[in-house]
């Protein structure tokens, strides 16, 4: 079994061996490939750059990976990543998806905008299980919290049928001891998400946006991570609602 590593933090993210660590433990074969520089916001984009009709890829190590994993600075956005993964464009189609762990939560309906989040549901479009994982917190201090819920959530998803869907973890940055518990959560109206500005003149600029008020939805995923649980939520990709009866209209009649 193979799985891919990828994030919008980027290559030089911590959370990368957090998540390259579980699924070599859970008994895959790891490779890490993550954009060359951050790519927060991205959604699920799919812009690249290429030279001389080739993606640009250059072998980096990621800090702290686990020994024998090789990781791979690719000048795409996540989910592309995933797409050209998907392809074989780094070996074999990976088995499993595994993102982030990302600096910052991703929670509630604005997961639209989520790199870490579109980087999952571009492997799942493509029949790949995929997980992605954040961490509530710019710069975290506590990574075991991460990997403990990680583990959880990666041991239920290989043992379940997630066609189609994703799962969504969100770990607040406490200590192990001090974490509530892990809870299934609906997305808040919401939520928040973090996005990055490069301006003309090569400075970084990161915005985080937030839109709920957490005392009005304490049931939510962003409710929940605020009081100091981790949440997971299962992410449909796009489909087809055909609860509705769309008014459609036939073929204009064919002239003799």
């Amino acid at each position: 079994m193979r799985a891919l590593i990828t994030n919008d933090d980027g290559i030089g993210s911590p959370g990368l061996a957090v998540l390259a660590g579980a699924a070599q433990d859970a008994g895959f074969e790891v490779v890490v490939a993550a954009p060359a520089r951050e790519s927060s916001g991205a959604s699920a984009s799919l812009l690249g750059a290429e030279k001389d009709g080739r993606l640009v890829v250059d072998q980096v190590d990621a800090p702290d990976l686990p020994d024998g994993v090789t990781s791979l600075a690719v000048r795409a956005a996540p989910a592309l990543i995933t797409f050209v993964a998907a392809y074989g464009g780094f070996g074999p189609k990976p088995d499993l998806v595994l993102s982030g762990v990302n600096l910052g939560a991703n929670t509630g309906n604005a997961v639209l905008h989520s790199g870490t989040v579109g980087a999952a549901l571009s492997a799942m479009t493509h029949g790949i299980k995929a997980v992605a994982v954040s961490i509530d917190s710019s710069t975290p201090q506590h990574w075991a919290t991460a990997r403990s819920v990680t583990d959880h959530g990666l041991a239920w998803a290989l043992e379940n049928d997630l066609s189609g869907r994703v799962l969504n973890l969100n770990v607040p940055d406490v200590a192990p001891d001090r974490l509530r518990g892990l809870r299934q959560a609906p997305l808040a109206t919401f939520g928040a998400v973090s996005a990055r500005i490069h301006e003309h003149d090569d400075r970084n600029l990161t915005l985080r946006y937030t839109g709920t008020d957490v005392s009005l939805e304490p049931e939510s995923d962003a409710g929940l991570l605020g009081r100091g649980w981790a949440t997971a939520t299962l992410l449909r990709g796009p489909y087809a609602d055909r609860a509705t009866a769309f008014p459609e209209i036939g073929a204009p009649p064919r002239r003799e």
